[in-house]
C-alpha cells in the first residue's frame, strides 16, 4: 500500500506527464493548428469584413517563433489595404495562456501598409465599425482608467522588445492627396531606437531620423525625431488638406511612468519642441513661429474623469503656466478648464510672445510684474451655471514704449483708412481740419445714448471687457457649436478699426483682446476721447466714414441736429452699415422689422431711463431719407398714386 508520499509523488508525475504530453501533442500538431486559426480569421474577415485575408506561408520556428510571407488584406472593390512579404515574430507563451497576446521580436521585410479614400469610398471603412461585442450599453458607465489602462497595455504588448524592420511603407491617398512614409531602416535592440524614415509628397522630399529609449515592458519611453537633410521637417498631408503648413526643428516625447493605483491611472511625462512654424490664414497673414515650448505633464484618469492635472506646466520662450483641463462625469457633464501664470516680469511675456502671431507688439517695452489667473467651467446639464472668472494682478506695470501700434496715437490728430478685403480704402483725416470731423459735444445727445445703449451700455465703466457679455457669447457658441457670436466693446471695435485689420484671425483677436487692455487700464486715453473718435471713424454706409459725413449722406443735417427717430434708425444700422437699403420697402417706407427693431431700443432706453416720455414726441411721422443715401434705396417709380389711396402711418409709440 502506498503512503501518502508516495501518493503525491505519483500525482505529480501524473500531471507533469500529462503536461508533457499536451506540449508534445501541440508541438507535433500546431503548425496544423496555425493553418485552421488562419482559415479562421479568413473566414471572419470575410464575413464581417467583406475583405480578402492571405497568407501564403506560414510555419512555427523554434518554440515560440512563426514566420510569415506574404501577407495580403484586400477590402472587396477596393485598393489592398496592407500588404507584407515576410514577417517573423515571437510571442511570450505564459502570456498568451492567460489570454494576452504579448510579442517578444518583429521582422519585417518590404511591406506596405496603404490608406485610401476616392470615388469609390475608403478602403478601410470596414474596419471602422464596431463588433456587436465591443458596443456598450449607454446608460452604462465607463471607468475611463479602467478601459485607458486596458488599451495601453494591450497597445503596448504588441510592442516588440527587439524590432527590425527594413522597407515598410505607410501610404495615404486622399481623392489624390499622396503622402508616403518609407521607414528605410528601423531597429530596436536592447530598449534602444533608431529609425530613418523617407517622407514623401507631390510638394517635397525628405528623410527624418527617431532615435532613443523604449522599453514598452516598464511603460517607459524617451523618443526623439531630427531632420537627416538641412532644414526643418515639414509635416506632411495637412497642408494639401486643410491648408496648414507647418514645421518644427526637432521634437522630443518623454513617458516617464504610466501606472495604475487607488482606481486611478497616472501618466506623467514631457513633451518639446523646437522653431515650430505654422501658417493658416485663419490664424494670422504670415508665419507663426514658436522658438520653444515644453510641456511638462501630468494626465490622470478615475472611474469617473479624464484630466490634466494643475501640477503640469507649459512653457514657452520665457513664459510660464500652469493648465488644469478636466472633463467629468460622476453627476453631471462637466468641462473645466484653469490657467495659472505665476508672478512674472511684463518685459519676459513681450518678448516671449510668437513671432508672426502679435506683430504690433513687435519693439513694445514695459515695466513691472503680473500674475493672471482663468477659471472657466460648463456644466452640459445645467449650462446657466457657467463659470468665466478672469483676474489679472498687476505690480508697477506699465508700458515704457510702444511697437508698431502706438495708442497715444488716439490722442492727437491722426489720417485713418479703413482695410477692406485687404483693400485700403479712402483716407479720413481725424481732427478739426477736416471739415466733418465732429467732436463729441456737437453730436446729439440722444445718437450717443441710442449707440452706446445698442453697441456697448456699460462702456464708461468697464476697463474694456465685460465678463457678463463673454460668458453670454461662450454660451451661445457652444449652443450653436460655432463662433455666432462675439462679445465685442466699443474699446475692442476702436483698437480694431484704428490700429489692426479687420481680417477674421485668431492672431487679430488677440493682438485685439491685448491692445484693449493696455488702452484702458493705462488710462491713455480718456473715455470721452475713445467715443469721439469712435463717432469719427466708423463705417455708416458705403464709403461713408464718420458722423459728419453720415449725418449729411442720411439727412442732410449736421449731427447735433439729428431727432430721435433719425438716431434710432443710424444706430441699428452700426452692425451692418452697407445694407441699410434693405430696411425700407419700395416706396422708401421703412419696414415692418425696422420699425420693431427701433421700437425695441426706443423702449429699452426708456425703461434705463435715457429718455423721457416728451423724447417720444412726433415718433408716429415716418423717417425720411433725405440725403444722397435715397438714390440708393430700391423705389418702385410710379405714375401717379390717387390720394385717398395712401396708406396711413401708424403712430409710433413706445
Amino acid at each position: 500500500m502506498r503512503t501518502r508520499k508516495q501518493k503525491i509523488i505519483l500525482a505529480a508525475k501524473i500531471i507533469i506527464g500529462t503536461i508533457l504530453v499536451l506540449f508534445i501533442a501541440l508541438f507535433v500538431f500546431r503548425n496544423m493548428v496555425l493553418q485552421q486559426t488562419i482559415a479562421k480569421v479568413s473566414i471572419k474577415m470575410e464575413r464581417d469584413y467583406n475583405s480578402n485575408f492571405s497568407i501564403k506561408k506560414a510555419s512555427f520556428v523554434g518554440l515560440s517563433g512563426l514566420n510569415f510571407s506574404e501577407i495580403i488584406l484586400v477590402p472587396k472593390n477596393a485598393d489592398t489595404l496592407f500588404n507584407i512579404q515576410k514577417m517573423k515574430t515571437s510571442v511570450n507563451l505564459w502570456r498568451l495562456l492567460v489570454g494576452d497576446v504579448q510579442l517578444g521580436t518583429l521582422e519585417i521585410e518590404n511591406g506596405s501598409i496603404q490608406l485610401v479614400k476616392n470615388k469609390k469610398g475608403r478602403n478601410f471603412d470596414a474596419f471602422l465599425k464596431k463588433d456587436k461585442e465591443e458596443t456598450t450599453d449607454f446608460n452604462e458607465k465607463r471607468d475611463y482608467a479602467q478601459f485607458a489602462y486596458r488599451i495601453i497595455s494591450r497597445m503596448l504588448n504588441l510592442v516588440p522588445t527587439d524590432m527590425k524592420v527594413e522597407n515598410l511603407s505607410f501610404k495615404l491617398d486622399d481623392n489624390g492627396k499622396k503622402t508616403i512614409l518609407n521607414f528605410q531602416k528601423l531597429r530596436l535592440v536592447n530598449k534602444h531606437l533608431e529609425t530613418s524614415i523617407k517622407v514623401e509628397t507631390k510638394a517635397f522630399t525628405q528623410r527624418i531620423r527617431i532615435q532613443g529609449f523604449a522599453d514598452p515592458r516598464n511603460k517607459k519611453a524617451d523618443i526623439r525625431f531630427f531632420n537627416i537633410d538641412t532644414g526643418a521637417i515639414k509635416v506632411p498631408y495637412i497642408d494639401e488638406r486643410y491648408g496648414l503648413k507647418s514645421s518644427f526643428d526637432s521634437i522630443r516625447l518623454n513617458i516617464q511612468n504610466i501606472e495604475k493605483s487607488g482606481g486611478e491611472l497616472h501618466i506623467d511625462g514631457f513633451a518639446s519642441i523646437a522653431n515650430l512654424m505654422i501658417n493658416h490664414k485663419k490664424i494670422a497673414h504670415k508665419d507663426v513661429v514658436l522658438k520653444n515650448a515644453k510641456f511638462d505633464f501630468r494626465f490622470l484618469l478615475g472611474s469617473d474623469f479624464i484630466s490634466i492635472d494643475s501640477s503640469s506646466t507649459v512653457q514657452f520662450n520665457k513664459v510660464k503656466f500652469h493648465p488644469y483641463l478636466a472633463y467629468e462625469t460622476e453627476e453631471d457633464t462637466i468641462y473645466k478648464f484653469k490657467v495659472a501664470i505665476p508672478k512674472m516680469k511684463a518685459q519676459d511675456f513681450i518678448v516671449s510672445l510668437p513671432d508672426g502671431l502679435f506683430t504690433h507688439f513687435q519693439g513694445m517695452e514695459a515695466e513691472g510684474n503680473f500674475e493672471y489667473n482663468l477659471d472657466f467651467m460648463f456644466n452640459k446639464n445645467k449650462p446657466n451655471q457657467l463659470v468665466f472668472d478672469s483676474k489679472l494682478k498687476k505690480e508697477n506695470l506699465r508700458i515704457t514704449k510702444y511697437g508698431e501700434a502706438n495708442l497715444n496715437k488716439l490722442n492727437e490728430e491722426f489720417v485713418y483708412r479703413a482695410i477692406i478685403n485687404n483693400v485700403l480704402q479712402r483716407p479720413v483725416l481725424v481732427g478739426l481740419a477736416n471739415p466733418n470731423y465732429t467732436p463729441l459735444d456737437r453730436i446729439s445727445p440722444y445718437l450717443q445714448k441710442c449707440v452706446l445703449t445698442s453697441e456697448d451700455p456699460s462702456f464708461f465703466s468697464h476697463r474694456g471687457f465685460i465678463n457678463e457679455a463673454f460668458k453670454q457669447s461662450i454660451l451661445k457658441n457652444i449652443r450653436t457649436k460655432k463662433f455666432s457670436r462675439g462679445a465685442s466693446t466699443i474699446s475692442m471695435q476702436l483698437i480694431k478699426n484704428v490700429f489692426l485689420t479687420r481680417e477674421k484671425t485668431v492672431s487679430r483677436k488677440l493682438e485685439e483682446i491685448l491692445l484693449v487692455y493696455i488702452l484702458e487700464n493705462n488710462r491713455i486715453a480718456s473715455k470721452e476721447r475713445m467715443l469721439e473718435v469712435y463717432f469719427n471713424i466708423i463705417e455708416w454706409g458705403p464709403n461713408v466714414y464718420g458722423i459728419g459725413e453720415a449725418a449729411q449722406f442720411y439727412f442732410q443735417k449736421s449731427p447735433m441736429d439729428l431727432n430721435l427717430k433719425e438716431c434710432l434708425f443710424l444706430a441699428t444700422i452700426v452692425p451692418k452699415p452697407k445694407k441699410f437699403m434693405w430696411q425700407f420697402d419700395n416706396e422708401g417706407n421703412l419696414k415692418s422689422f425696422a420699425k420693431q427693431q427701433q421700437k425695441f431700443l426706443g423702449n429699452l432706453m426708456l425703461r434705463r431711463g435715457l429718455l423721457i416720455p416728451e423724447d417720444t414726441i412726433g415718433q408716429s411721422i415716418p423717417l425720411q431719407i433725405t440725403g444722397n443715401a435715397h438714390s440708393l434705396l430700391n423705389i418702385k417709380v410710379q405714375d401717379s398714386i390717387p390720394v385717398d389711396s395712401l396708406a396711413v402711418e401708424e403712430p409710433f409709440e413706445f
